[in-house]
């Protein structure tokens, strides 16, 4: 034998075959064919990466497509095992200027049409079998409403949890700017890290129109969600532009009472199932709702414990729901009420057919006083009985201390959930009233109005309503809550100062909630003009929005006599 053949190999040698084969060996131990990074080109010759996951062996399957800002799974692949285990393809994409893909990150400007371009290159793959269904939630679920009227003839389904339709809503709600959630989310998406406390100082930055320029990092678009106040071209691009009469797919939207996105979970539905052009469309839009923040499916949610049922397993949901919809089996999907609600109070989930629910009885409660409804202190009531001649209740508003965020349908800059309210009704600027003990339960499912007639010495000023629950240890605790900018009281687009000093009408969405007050409970209204920093605070100077550097005291008056009756209108529900 010539020993001369058998020479040691050099050590760079012997690593690289180690490391070959221990890259094969991990292939071979995936249950799935892993393809990382893949680029797939958009119509203006962007090239988008995306992780595709697909079962072992050859065959034309269902896609389940998700599009993210926030990084892609790895090929540990996180649901990838399940579902290629059960015969599906997952394609986990990058969104433009986010991950590995090209071009440049400006949140909501592109995914609706990268969006639709992926659903076209995926439907043309050789282990396509022609049926999309998407996934994700919070941007994730946005990204697949925002591509859902430009009708794909690969999309046949989506499943979007906590999600929205159009980014202007996002921004702007009742006239007012949802500050922490635009700017604390827009900076952080946008590479500036900040320490909570860093956080709040950021949020208090004026002029708002050069907020994004107080970071060592720029975000322009910051600045821009300022500029375009009312809804332009430029929001237009950034959403689905209310086209819901154009969305061909079944949906199941999932959200929660106290999510930031809860009335458009609902209301997406709603619309699709009103306006829809086809008939099977309309009649699978569903929506479950549960008594969760942006998390869904925890029993504890802020400081309330809603039981073993409200731990909702969302991921069953969605699997019964592609099972039946892309693959053509029997999960029960078709005996699902279009609307599955978690009832806070009972904790329980109870079936309807629509929203709001037919019976419902919507019903005044009246707030009165005699002109000393500030703070828990006050003389603040409420009930169904119609005001007489009362004094009105005055406050101050000063946007250099603002009443705090306390619990509610927050994501960043305040506590989420269901919050005592305690410290907020020690407040002079925050008016309370509430009912006596009830004598038997009452259910409140549906949406929330206030109705509040109201003066300002300012030009222009907001007015909040929060309703809350009063358990009998006096723990008050948020259900839902609302906004208006006076100046947009008759509509985003037809702005309008108050003369200073004259009472107006204003009309102050709640949004929705379904909670039973039971028995001994107090049903309790708050009335103030700020919530910071969920919404930004209004200047009180009637200038062009975002231009201001100081902010301005204002004297309110909130009137309930017999000819300016301030009330609630709650959605009772006969039991």
């Amino acid at each position: 034998m010539n020993k001369s053949r058998f020479k040691p190999r050099p050590l760079g040698a012997i690593l690289l075959l180690f490391l070959a084969l221990s890259s094969l060996a991990q292939e071979t131990q995936l249950p799935f064919v892993f393809e990382p990074d893949v680029k797939i080109a958009m119509r203006d010759g962007t090239r988008l990466a995306a992780n595709i996951f697909r079962p072992r062996g050859e065959g034309r399957f269902p896609v389940i497509l998700t599009r993210t800002p926030y990084g892609k799974p790895g090929e540990k692949g996180g649901e990838a095992r399940r579902y290629t285990a059960a015969g599906y393809v997952m394609v986990v994409q990058d969104c433009r200027g986010r991950g590995k893909s090209e071009g440049v990150w400006d949140p909501f400007r592109y995914d609706a049409g990268d969006g639709y371009d992926t659903q076209e290159w995926v439907g043309r793959q050789p282990w396509c079998n022609g049926s999309i269904g998407t996934a994700g939630g919070s941007y994730l679920g946005w990204a697949q409403w925002a591509t859902a009227p430009k009708h794909s003839g690969y999309l046949k389904t989506m499943v979007p949890t906590v999600p929205f339709g159009n980014s202007y809503d996002l921004a702007y709600n009742g006239g007012a700017f949802q500050l922490a959630l635009l700017m604390g989310w827009g900076a952080g998406v946008g590479g500036v890290t900040l320490a909570p406390d860093k956080i709040q100082e950021a949020l208090r930055y004026l002029p708002l129109r050069a907020f994004g320029d107080q970071f060592e990092k720029k975000v322009p678009y910051l600045n821009e969600w300022v500029a375009h106040r009312a809804y332009d071209d430029y929001w237009k691009a950034r959403g689905m532009d209310y086209r819901c009469a154009d969305v061909a797919v079944p949906v199941l939207n999932i959200g929660g009472w106290y999510d930031i996105f809860s009335k458009a979970t609902l209301d997406l539905v709603t619309q699709v199932r009103a306006t829809s052009l086809d008939r099977k469309v309309r009649r699978n839009q569903f929506a479950i709702i549960g008594p969760w923040t942006h998390h869904v499916g925890p029993e504890k949610v802020g400081e309330l414990d809603f039981g073993p049922d409200a731990a909702l397993k969302a991921g069953e949901k969605q699997f019964e729901w592609f099972e039946y919809w892309l693959k053509d089996r029997e999960t029960g999907v078709q005996d699902w009420p279009a609307y599955y609600l978690f009832i806070m109070g009972e904790n329980r989930w109870r079936g309807e057919n629509e929203w709001p629910l037919k019976r419902t009885r919507f019903t005044s409660y009246y707030i009165h006083s005699a002109g000393r409804a500030a703070s828990l202190k006050g003389d603040g009531a409420m009930g169904t009985t119609e005001p007489a001649d009362e004094a009105p209740d005055p406050f101050t508003y000063d946007g250099n201390n603002p009443v705090p965020s306390v619990g509610g349908n927050n994501l960043i800059g305040a506590l989420a959930g269901p919050q005592d309210q305690s410290r907020v009704e020690e407040r002079e600027d925050v008016l309370v009233y509430t009912t006596p003990a009830l004598a038997e339960d009452l259910e409140v499912t549906g949406p929330v109005k206030l109705i509040l007639w109201a003066a300002s010495s300012a030009r222009d000023t907001d007015f909040t309503g929060k309703l809350v629950d009063v358990h009998p240890d006096g723990k008050a605790y948020n259900l839902c809550d609302g906004i208006v900018r006076a100046q947009y009281r008759n509509g985003m687009e037809k702005p309008a100062l108050l003369e200073p000093g004259e009472a107006t009408r204003l009309e102050v969405d709640l949004w929705v909630t379904s909670n039973v007050f039971r028995r001994g409970h107090r049903i309790r209204l708050e009335v103030s003009s700020s919530n910071f920093p969920r919404f930004d605070r209004n200047s009180n100077s009637g200038k062009p929005f975002g231009t201001d550097t100081e902010l301005l005291p204002a004297r309110q008056t909130v009137f309930h006599d017999r000819n300016r009756p301030s009330h609630l209108v709650l959605p009772i529900i006969p039991r």
